[in-house]
């Protein structure tokens, strides 16, 4: 049978049958793949602990009739224990592969896979705050999949900023004249912190007074929710915590 290899993030895993795993991954190249992987459950297996959630791996796939079957993984990044050993971090983890499983349904891109390594990374080792850095994850991830928020000019008229409403169903930040009723109200402070997210300029986030990051935090899941169709649960959980 035809084999092929590429390097992977875990997204999650299901149990099957007895001693196997069903692993979701996403991949560099091959986008979003599922695959079996047998005996992995066992004490005895090679490499099990390699293909568990937020792991990256380089694994030997080889082409089955309806899914695919590991027959190697090679650790490239083991953060799974450094993420679970801390709450906000593993409850950020949740959900950025979530978001990522969500957002790669389709098609995915190396760029996607490569973003998701670096926030998992960044959350391993403790960077910066993790809802920060899943904050700006997801904003990232959102403009690689071509849902890019407006942070400066109107989202739906396109007047110049800056402006003081947020809008997820118009798309991002919009002008007084194209804000409805009851529409949330962005402080210049959070949208600077909006902008650093998508951006990845980490002084500014850091320098930033709490109540602006928790806004910025609460319109950017705003903004994920309504767009995916679903929503993403661990959001919750984040929230919560």
């Amino acid at each position: 049978m035809p084999t092929y290899r590429d390097e992977i993030v875990v997204l999650r895993t299901h149990k099957l049958g007895e001693a196997d795993r069903i692993v979701t991954m996403l991949s560099r190249t091959h986008g979003k793949l599922r695959a079996v992987a047998k005996g992995v459950r066992r004490t005895s297996s090679r490499f099990g602990a390699r293909l568990e959630p937020f792991m990256v791996a380089d694994v030997q796939l080889y082409v089955g009739r309806s899914l695919d079957i590991v027959q190697q993984a090679e650790s490239l990044g083991s953060y799974g224990a450094e993420i679970a050993a801390h709450y906000d971090r593993y409850t950020s983890a949740n959900a950025m592969v979530e978001a990522a499983d969500r957002l790669n349904e389709a098609e995915a891109t190396p760029q996607q896979y490569l973003l998701l390594v670096g926030g998992l990374r960044a959350l391993a080792r403790g960077e910066h705050a993790p809802r920060s850095i899943l904050d700006s994850y997801l904003l990232r991830a959102m403009a690689l999949s071509g849902w890019a928020p407006g942070l400066d000019d109107c989202a739906r008229c396109g007047k110049t900023g800056p402006h003081e409403w947020f809008v997820a169903q118009l798309g991002g930040i919009v002008c007084g004249d194209c804000a409805p009723v009851g529409s949330a109200r962005v402080t210049p402070e959070a949208g600077d912190v909006m902008r650093a997210l998508l951006s990845g300029d980490w002084a500014v986030i850091e320098a930033a007074p709490e109540r602006a990051t928790a806004a910025a935090s609460g319109m950017i899941a705003a903004y994920v929710q309504w767009h995916l169709e679903r929503g993403i649960r661990s959001l919750e959980h984040v929230e919560a915590g």
